[in-house]
This record gives C-alpha cells, structure tokens and sequence, in this order.
C-alpha cells in the first residue's frame, strides 16, 4: 500500500536507512521503556523503535496513514494508534502508574512551534523528547544571549528544558526532500523551571514584548510592564535589548512583575454595595 506525501499535512518521509539507524542510536530505547511517536508516517522508525520498546503509542493524523500502519503493525500487541491531531492530544494520559513517556517524531514545519509548547504543557509525564525539525527552528532553539536568532523561543524552551542540536539531516534523507535543511534535536524536561518562575503566563508576556521589537531597549518594549527601576533591582541595564539577557534575567524581571501584580491586587479599594445603607 503507497502513499503519496500531502503537502497540507507538511509530510515529507524519512526514508535513509543511515538516518533512520543514526536517530535510533540516538534514542537508544530500552526494554521498559513507552515510547510515544508523533507522525509516524510510513512507519520509517516505528518498526525499529517497537523491536526494542516495552510500548509504542503513535499519533497520526493523517486517515491513509492511519489504515496504513493499522495493517502493518496489526501483529504488534504492544503498539498502540491514535488517529488524533498532536496539537490537542492529552499525551498524559498514556502514561501508566506515573511513567515517563519518550517522545519521538518527525515534526512537521508548519506545526512545530506551537507542538513544542503543547509538548512543555503536558512535561510532568515527559522523561525526554526527540524530534527531527527544520534545522533553521532548532539553531534558535539551542541560541544564547547576544546572538541575533536568540529570541522568544529559546527563552521559553530553555527555562523549562535542556535542549541539545545532535546532528543535521540533508533533504535527501525525505522523500520528497524538503527545501529546507533538517536536524535532530533532544529536550530533557527540567522538573521545575532552570531559574524560579513565580506565573509562567506573566513570564511568558514579558519575554513576548521584550522580543517584539529587537531594535528597541528594554526602557522602550517593557515600558507598560515594569519600570525602569526595577530592571535595575535584577541588575539588568534598562538601555540594554531582550538579546543580551540571560534567562536569570528575565526569570528575575517575571517574578518583580508577578510581585507588582499581586500588590496592585491587594492594595485596590473595595467596592461597597450602598444600595441597602
């Protein structure tokens, strides 16, 4: 049974054995581990991932490939398909007598931002994740402060997980090859952030406006949030850019905030109803 890749499904399948050996060896899956597989596709990795899994869930969105993998993996008691969208799946809820789940998966480009994050929402029940991304995406992933891609997601995925680039996938591990260049990547869930959040949405506002304008100082993009004062508590130069922090910094400037917040909470008047006075 074939299947031809659909563009709106961003599917492009890995089909280079070396590759597919490569990114194994990376996983290295042992015999009690679960494995969850994000967009299997054709099945390129998931034959060698169940040789070797206690447990192989996969989520595919895609109704061909779903049919797809039913008939190839029918034999496989410990494989388990979802025909569900990634995006909205509860991945929590595969895991079993509070176990770790591994993910791994062939991410799609046009999804893969917002998939990371979803991922991170459901982190409690994640030991690692390994994905194959365009390599422009994971170069932001892993960049530190004072480079030019460092930004809102590098932040926002370091301050809650360690991530490593392992290796570069050309187009021509895919079928059809992509016209952009790939990598494999590894993000190791930290059980609570690297540096103390005190309210992940305040802090995940204030890394959003600080990269909102690059060119611009922190005096300027910040201006609503927190004054200038206090960037110089944390030690942080107002005239400096969001660039050139580092994630203590902004870990720093989203506790001052949330502590701002929860002071003009406590400190605002009461309203009285009068109506029976």
């Amino acid at each position: 049974m074939s299947h031809k890749a659909r563009k709106r499904f961003g599917q492009n399948f890995l089909h280079d054995p070396g590759i597919i050996e490569r990114i194994v060896q990376a996983i290295a899956p042992a015999t009690d581990d679960h494995l969850v597989e994000i967009g299997p596709g054709q099945g390129a990795i998931t034959e060698r991932l169940l040789s070797q899994a206690k447990c192989l869930d996969a989520v595919e969105l895609d109704r061909d490939l779903v049919r797809l993998l039913e008939k190839k993996y029918a034999r496989h008691a410990h494989f388990h398909l979802h025909s569900a969208d990634a995006l909205k799946f509860n991945f929590c809820q595969l895991a079993r007598n509070d176990e770790k789940l591994r993910v791994v998966g062939n991410l799609p480009y046009n999804i893969s931002t917002p998939l990371l994050f979803h991922l991170l929402d459901n982190s409690q029940c994640i030991r690692d994740m390994h994905f194959m991304l365009q390599k422009e995406v994971v170069e932001r992933m892993v960049a530190g402060p004072g480079s030019k891609i460092y930004g809102r997601l590098s932040v926002m995925l370091q301050i809650r997980c360690r991530v490593q680039m392992l290796f570069p996938i050309g187009p021509g591990a895919f079928q059809p090859p992509p016209r952009v260049d790939s990598a494999f990547v590894r993000l190791i869930p930290y059980q609570r952030p690297l540096h103390q959040v005190t309210d992940m949405s305040v802090f995940s506002l204030l890394v959003t406006r600080a990269f909102s304008q690059r060119r611009k100082t922190l005096r300027n993009t910040l201006k609503d949030l927190v004054p200038p004062t206090v960037m110089e508590n944390c030690g942080i130069d107002p005239g400096n850019r969001a660039e050139q922090l580092q994630l203590a910094d902004f870990a720093c400037l989203g506790r001052e905030i949330s502590e701002r917040q929860k002071s003009s909470t406590q400190l605002e008047p009461r309203t009285v109803n009068t109506e029976n006075l």
